[in-house]
């Protein structure tokens, strides 16, 4: 794949990318043109999005980068399981739409650390408020910024910190200047045309693969029979990385149930990702959470995690078919030595793009590449600039700081955290590994202690802020201590997945949050008031459902769900 020539740009290329440039920014102005002199406005949209951009900037601030370069390359390696963080998303999906969502929407709270200081202590605010702005800048935004920019040194040999540096000027544009309406409203369109873009990829490597029958029928087979691995370089190249994988002796590419010591998908995690990291990423998460905060009513909050579940559901045919196209193409990639194999593969979408995309449609793509990495830049910092303004500078620094002062400081902050993002983008190359695996296991170490005493502290009105500080903190400690005894030489195997450390992680801090708070007092009326905690008789989950079956969030939801499980059998392993 190294071998391969530089991408070559037409005039009508450039008139492509120049047109998608110019329709975002005429969006971006035009939504955010009205003055922000509120936090509401600036933060929050206003609460005024329809479902329609709930869903999609809901997707678009989650696609980057990672799901481009890191899943595709994923995929690559490991095969269909990597499609399991879209598809698991039902869960957390299902927990916004019929808990999360009524209950964050009555509590009218603009950040998470908000609503933690409120049900817990202002401890637990300032520490989750320092950990997400930490967390949003390495694990989200240098590493997207990161992808972003390999993808243009290698398609066009641009210098990887120039890359990096337009990239993140560029695409935090709109994050600073308009705030939560502008960024919503220009992912709403971005979604669209990177949906465009992917599938186009994904149809041309189908056709590249069926030669020359030309049929995206006999390419899906021919994927399909060389990811079986069992003949061949493809059943050679799996075997040799089997113990790698999996510490066992054969593999399945097809399946997305795996062995307990699997390196990214162990078992277990299809039944406990939705709470030690999915509720995290999707609920807990500023830069997601934020538009959902910004929705119109509560149906349109719900319709658009609706939209969000659907895409989510097709998510794997643009980042993960891509992979499985590779192996099929390039199995010689996974003759490599191991510390080689997964930075190559990273490098297979590119790859893709230099053989398979013509002349002419070349700036499609890369309006969806820049439009994926942009849109999660925009969220992430607008979210992070959020938290800063409201959870740590006016709570510290200044409390009764006017409006309009907030504004300015959430702009600014933006400016700064975007230019440290930068930095750090461009020493992430040094690391080894995985993009996508990099990532994620952020995600693994970040997200178990917050997600256990969120969902205790708002099922259980006994869990109080004694409980769910020792959890969080000691959460913290144990996820280190972690990381040092697998670096010891008898360390079991089974724990060595970051989704299994992710698991014994959340359960630990569970354990302990609720000995903590039944040892200790109750809480007081104040942190346990309806609005804090689920009071399961006056919870209203039944209204804003729709008036009729077409736009009815109950008959929706339920096809989504169905989808997913009708997924997940067909990769069980048992069929293919």
């Amino acid at each position: 794949m190294n071998e391969l020539n530089q991408f070559v740009l037409n005039i009508w290329d450039y008139v492509a990318f120049g047109a998608y440039f110019i329709v975002l920014c005429v969006i971006g102005f035009w939504v955010g043109r009205k003055e922000k002199t509120n936090s509401d406005d600036y933060f929050l949209a206003g609460r005024t999005l329809p479902w329609y951009v709930v869903g999609g900037s809901f997707i678009a601030s989650n696609i980057s980068s990672e799901h481009f370069i890191g899943m595709i390359g994923g995929a690559f390696v490991y095969g269909i399981c990597v499609a399991t963080s879209e598809w698991l998303n039902v869960g957390s999906f299902s927990l916004l739409i019929w808990i999360f969502i009524p209950f964050l929407l009555a509590t009218r709270v603009f950040t998470i650390p908000e609503f933690l200081e409120k049900r817990f202590n202002v401890t637990l605010r300032q520490f989750f408020a320092v950990v997400t702005v930490i967390s949003n800048v390495v694990a989200f935004l240098a590493a997207v910024l990161y992808g972003g920019g390999l993808a243009l040194q290698t398609l066009f040999g641009w210098n990887l910190w120039f890359a990096i540096i337009a990239l993140g000027v560029v695409a935090g544009s709109w994050a600073v200047y308009g705030g939560l309406k502008s960024v919503a409203w220009t992912d709403f369109f971005t979604v669209i045309v990177m949906l465009a873009g992917g599938l186009m990829v994904t149809v041309l490597g189908l056709y590249m693969l069926s030669g020359d029958s030309h049929s995206l029928v006999r390419g899906f087979e021919v994927m399909i029979e060389r990811n079986q691995a069992q003949e061949g370089i493809w059943k050679e190249v799996v075997a040799k990385n089997a113990q790698q994988i999996t510490h066992a002796d054969e593999y399945n590419r097809l399946a997305v149930v795996q062995p307990v010591t699997h390196e990214i998908v162990p078992w277990p995690s299809l039944f406990f990702m939705i709470f030690t990291v999915s509720i995290w990423y999707n609920v807990l998460n500023q830069f997601m959470i934020q538009r959902v905060l910004g929705a119109k009513n509560m149906y349109h909050a719900r319709m658009g995690i609706v939209l969000a579940g659907y895409i989510k559901i097709f998510m794997p045919v643009i980042v993960v078919l891509p992979g499985l196209i590779l192996f099929a193409r390039f199995p010689e990639v996974l003759n490599l030595p191991w510390e080689e194999v997964r930075p190559e593969a990273d490098r297979g979408y590119v790859a893709m793009l230099q053989m398979l995309v013509p002349v002419g449609l070349r700036g499609l793509f890369l309006a969806a590449l820049f439009g994926a990495i942009q849109s999660t830049v925009n969220s992430v910092l607008n979210s992070t600039a959020t938290v800063f303004t409201l959870d740590i500078y006016k709570r510290i620094f200044y409390k009764n700081a006017p409006e309009k002062h907030l504004v300015h400081m959430g702009m600014w902050s933006s400016v700064v955290i975007l230019i440290i993002a930068i930095v750090l983008a461009g020493f992430i190359s040094q690391l080894k590994g995985s993009l996508f695996v990099y990532i994620q296991s952020l995600y693994a170490f970040f997200a178990p202690p917050f997600a256990a005493i969120f969902l205790l502290g708002i099922l259980f009105r006994r869990i109080n802020s004694q409980g769910a500080t020792a959890a969080v903190f000691a959460g913290f400690v144990f996820g280190i201590l972690m990381k040092m005894y697998l670096q010891t030489p008898n360390h079991v195997l089974w724990l060595e997945p970051y989704g299994m450390q992710a698991i014994v992680n959340w359960s630990f801090c569970l354990i302990l949050c609720v000995v903590v708070s039944c040892l200790t007092a109750k809480p007081n009326p104040e942190q346990i008031t309806d609005q804090l905690t689920l009071n399961w008789r006056k919870l209203n989950i039944f209204s804003d459902l729709g008036t009729a079956w077409y736009n009815s969030v109950v008959f929706w939801w339920l096809f989504f769900v169905f989808g997913i499980v009708v997924l997940m059998v067909l990769f069980s392993g048992m069929f293919l």
